[in-house]
Formats: structure tokens, C-alpha cells, sequence
């Protein structure tokens, strides 16, 4: 299994799944706790492996080196 998800791609992630744990665990302002903001642990996890299953399957390879 090699990397597919590249930097920007891997920050944005992070950012993404963040703030989606923070809305199922109710730390957004405004927001009540949802539970489908736990959805957010999938792209946390993709990021801190750099591997994206769904990027293998279409053919998408974000990190700038050949696989």
C-alpha cells in the first residue's frame, strides 16, 4: 500500500475531520451534538496513513509521485 493523498490534501483532511468530531462530541458553537459528525474519524484516518481506498479505486493520486 503506498501513500495517494499528498500534503495539501492530507491538511485539509485533518481540518475536515476535526471539525466534524468536534460537531458530534458538541464543541461548535451554535451546533448541538450530532452523531453523524462522526464521520470525521475517516478522514483523520486517511490522512495520518496517506493512503485514501477511495482515491485507489478512481484512479487519483494527489502526492505528486507515481505509485
Amino acid at each position: 500500500m503506498s501513500t495517494n493523498v499528498g500534503t495539501i490534501d492530507r491538511v485539509l483532511r485533518i481540518i475536515v475531520g476535526a471539525a466534524l468530531v468536534a460537531l458530534a462530541l458538541g464543541y461548535l458553537p451554535g451546533f448541538a451534538p450530532n452523531p453523524l459528525g462522526w464521520i470525521g474519524v475517516v478522514p483523520l484516518l486517511t490522512a495520518v496513513v496517506g493512503y485514501c481506498p477511495a482515491y485507489s479505486i478512481l484512479g487519483i493520486n494527489s502526492c505528486g509521485k507515481r505509485a
